[in-house]
């Protein structure tokens, strides 16, 4: 047998100790309003048992418990585990408190709490007290590595919290992290005692060899082209002989593997004659060059046509401000012109028309400002027109260039071209490619006759018929297949209890999906299509009940206990979690008769909390309530004097 919980105590700054006792071998029920602690249960068993996180939630708990703390019961042993929660900035705290003590001893006082076990020690510590053999050994699928069971692994089938535990996509806990369900598939064979260990240390040992002998082939087969003439060393010998670098073979001779490497290595000490360069300019070169000029001249057109823009552009501004002071001076026409019939008007005032003598002098400066301004109007509107027109007549430059360019650029791969494929007919070209090839044909030899390739093939061939014969082929798959079956008649006469749809229909556990599946006229219906929030919670309490008995049975090193978190939230409607009547409130009431049946079958061994909202007055439901955590009665898992501010701030 391994463990179940007895109860989880809480450490606040003071020493101060509050624990919540639970029932061994029996079905308890804590419920209570939200916000009072409830889901922190299965959080802090979680974390008392080497969760590497900080699980725990809740403002109440993070801010005024400063140790978690977990009893375990075991036969006649006890075990005290205590974690402190983090400190200041850290993401978790990794030592623990790891107490033996006499069955039914309390928690003990905080100044007794030495908190030096290292985390991974702790695992292994919990995982020895849970029955997990410490020397097993698993394969994981499509990976090199192996796993040792520990007591993380067995919290799979112990834990449901409350996104879980009627999730139509996750069947486990944990399931989730795709770090955890190779785990998972590699855990239930082991877990429902379908491997044997030292079989898995073979088949283990199978997969290594399996894999050595795939990496022996590939090595031996890049090595090839260096152990034998016939390969890449003969194609270049074949090929310098034809590029000139080699003279031929004498008709009738054979080369060795080491004369047609010396041969290549005299292939790359013959000098490849340098072509003189022909007579006149290089076509290529002259279109490069003419391709400089081009966008030399590009680039400067551009730059004059920013030039002549920028000053039509300051023209305009120039020209508005001078319009403003014109439009100042000749405002309603008080500065008139010169009337050759009239005497003179530089005595008369602007305003009234009367005589002013002292005003002449003014009167004709303004004159002459208005007429200044005037003509520098007219010539800078005469401007205008030339500066639009150079701008013209440059952008069409720019266009031609263009287009030169364009052509230019096509001559020039034309060229190009010609040139690479004239290239390829020239035999000193060939020759400098065929020397150049050679010579990487030799450095990478050189480098595998450093490091020669030893054929283990046999060996290794002959290893794996060994084990091959020794396993069989299916003798573990056909264990499997028969716990599984008999699992799954215990899921069927659970979901019959439940009323669940398909549960006249043969139900199995996948464990390579890790999910149900119904076998129907119409083909596999796989549990997220079964449909209602009642069938996937259903079927996830029978499967973890059914999986609890089995481990039972069989005496598996899983923890005996199993959480759930407010199963009533999926498929009830409020009034019947609140103790309302009708259909759906019977169906909650089957729901906790098939929990303790199945409890109740296990004489003992076998231990289920539940964390609810719902709170009914029916059997066997209030006999298992443990605590009424409350806002009405001021109760809840951090006692109210511990929070000395509002822990929502």
């Amino acid at each position: 047998m391994t463990f179940q919980i007895r109860a989880i105590s809480i450490y606040n700054e003071n020493g101060e100790i509050r624990t919540v006792q639970f029932q061994m071998g029996s079905l308890n029920i804590i419920t209570g309003d939200s916000r009072r602690g409830k889901s922190a249960i299965l959080t802090i068993v979680d974390y008392c048992l080497g969760s590497d996180e900080f699980v725990i939630r809740g403002a109440a708990l993070r801010n005024f418990v400063h140790v978690f703390a977990l009893t375990i019961v075991k036969d006649d042993e006890q075990l005290f585990v205590a974690r402190p929660a983090p400190v200041g900035k850290a993401a978790t705290n990794t030592t623990f408190c790891v107490i033996s003590q006499e069955r039914g001893a309390p928690p003990p006082d905080y100044a007794n709490l030495t908190f030096s076990m290292p985390l991974d020690i702790a695992k292994k510590v919990l995982s020895r007290f849970t029955g997990i053999d410490p020397s097993v050994q698993l394969p994981v699928a499509r990976s090199p590595r192996q796993l040792s069971p520990s007591v993380r692994h067995g919290l799979f089938f112990c834990l449901q919290e409350q996104n879980e535990v009627a999730n139509q996509d996750l069947l486990f806990h944990g399931q989730m992290d795709d770090y955890h369900r190779p785990a998972l598939r590699a855990m239930l064979p082991y877990f429902l005692g379908a491997v044997d260990p030292e079989r898995a240390q073979l088949e283990h040992r199978l997969k290594l060899l399996r894999r050595q002998l795939t990496e022996q082939q590939q090595r031996l087969e890049a090595a090839q082209p260096f152990q034998h003439p016939s390969g890449t060393a003969a194609g270049l010998h074949e090929e310098a002989v034809e590029a000139n670098l080699l003279g031929p073979v004498a008709d009738g001779h054979r080369l060795s593997r080491d004369e047609i490497v010396n041969r290549l290595r005299q292939a790359v000490e013959t000098a490849v004659p340098e072509r003189e360069p022909p007579a006149g300019e290089d076509p290529l070169s002259a279109l490069s060059a003419t391709r400089r000029d081009l966008r030399q001249a590009y680039s400067q057109t551009r730059v004059r046509i920013s030039n002549l823009k920028t000053i039509a552009m300051e023209k305009d501004d120039f020209l508005g401000q001078v319009r403003e002071q014109h439009a100042r001076l000749a405002t309603l026409g008080l500065l008139r012109r010169s009337d050759p019939e009239m005497p003179t008007h530089d005595e008369l005032c602007p305003v009234c028309g009367s005589r002013a003598p002292d005003s002449g002098e003014a009167t004709q400066i303004m004159r002459r400002d208005l007429e200044r301004l005037d003509a520098e109007i007219a010539t800078i509107g005469d401007a205008t027109p030339d500066i639009n027109a150079r701008i013209a007549e440059e952008e069409n430059t720019l266009t031609d260039l263009r287009a030169a360019l364009a052509r230019n650029q096509e001559e020039i791969e034309v060229l190009g071209a010609g040139q690479r494929a004239a290239a390829q007919d020239d035999p000193l070209h060939r020759a400098a490619v065929v020397r150049g090839r050679i010579s990487l044909f030799l450095d990478t030899m050189a480098r595998n006759t450093q490091a020669p390739v030893e054929d283990r093939r046999l060996e290794l061939a002959t290893e794996i018929a060994s084990l091959e014969e020794q396993l069989g082929s299916t003798v573990q798959e056909d264990l499997l297949s028969s716990f599984l079956s008999l699992v799954n008649q215990k899921i069927q006469a659970k979901a019959v209890a439940l009323e669940l749809e398909h549960h006249d229909e043969p139900i199995r556990l996948d464990p390579r999906a890790l999910t149900l599946i119904a076998d129907t006229r119409r083909g596999p219906v796989k549990m997220p299509e079964m449909g209602s929030g009642h069938n996937y919670l259903g079927y996830h309490i029978a499967t973890m009940l059914s999986l609890h008995e089995w481990f039972n049975e069989i005496g598996s090193p899983v923890p005996r206990f199993l959480i759930l978190d407010q199963p009533s939230q999926a498929g009830f409607p409020d009034e019947t979690r609140d103790g309302g009547f009708g259909s759906a409130r019977a169906t909650l009431l089957n729901l906790y008769e098939t929990i303790q049946s199945s409890v109740e079958s296990l004489a003992g061994a076998f231990q289920v909390i539940v964390l609810e909202h719902a709170d009914l007055d029916d059997e066997p439901f209030r006999s298992a309530v443990r605590a009424r955590w409350r806002r009405s009665n001021g109760e809840a898992l951090v006692p109210e004097h511990w929070i000395t501010y509002d822990a929502d701030e």
